[in-house]
């Protein structure tokens, strides 16, 4: 699928690699829709690219409905779908005082990672579904995992919990996507440079970047973009996870 011409929508699209994301596609032609909850940076990311920006909190099935609804009455039908919504905050299973994790904690990482993936991503099929197809295809969803799915290391229970819930639905969605002509693929990418290392020392990111084989660096995000973009462009590509990271496998912590 070209993306020319086409609507896409891009969740966490406001910066890191859902902004790198928003603005290669934009770049390439496609007519994009951030959806983010940060107001400002996904407004003001808009602007730069030339797209849309509506606040969504993604776990919000009424929220997510409407504004995939907004987004085709400016934009029409949208045909790519890139999902980078997300949040990572540590947490042990017991704390250095033998106390257990809260499960509220646990089910807010769950919900907006997990489920809020799969909402956004059937509120997409329900409206594609029907739409007239593009040469072979209707569309693409593109879900974002992490090697924490495969290589969780201590105190990312939760995160690699949710994370590997989306690797694990990616083939059976895709598979009953199939019937309409839309793919489903998942990234997992390693240790990439986002707002959330923005904070660590100069140092800290040296060190991080040091444990990828090759490149021995921290992942930039238009990588993630490019690879996004080429999963578009390959019809071939469904159903499959592929791990972008340099060939790291993550150390226990």
């Amino acid at each position: 699928m070209d993306v020319a011409g086409i609507a896409a929508i891009v969740t966490g699209g406001a910066s890191g690699l859902g902004g790198a994301t928003a603005a290669r596609l934009a770049k390439a032609g496609a007519r994009v829709t951030i959806f983010d909850m940060n107001a400002d940076l996904g407004s003001a990311h808009a602007a730069a690219i030339g797209g849309a920006f509506i606040a969504v909190n993604v776990s919000d099935e009424d929220q997510v409905r409407d504004a995939v609804a907004r987004a085709e009455a400016l934009h029409g039908v949208a045909r790519v779908l890139v999902n980078c919504a997300g949040i990572g905050t540590p947490a042990k299973v017991i704390d250095r005082e033998g106390k257990a994790l809260a499960l509220g904690d646990f089910a807010r990482t769950v919900s907006v990672n997990l489920m809020g993936t799969f909402n956004v991503l059937s509120k997409f099929a329900e409206r594609l579904h029907g739409a007239p197809q593009v040469g072979e295809e209707r569309g693409v969803i593109i879900n974002t995992a992490s090697v924490a799915a495969f290589d969780g290391q201590i105190a990312q229970a939760a995160y690699a919990a949710s994370k590997g819930g989306i690797v694990g639905m990616t083939l059976p969605v895709a598979r009953e996507l199939a019937r309409y002509g839309i793919r489903v693929m998942t990234i997992a990418p390693g240790i990439f440079w986002t707002p959330l290392l923005a904070a660590l020392p100069q140092e800290a990111l040296d060190s991080l970047g040091k444990q990828v084989p090759f490149p021995s660096r921290l992942g930039q995000p238009d990588e993630y973009a490019q690879l996004v973009q080429s999963i578009i462009a390959n019809p071939m590509l469904n159903g499959e996870t592929i791990r972008l990271d340099g060939a790291i496998r993550m150390a226990p912590k």
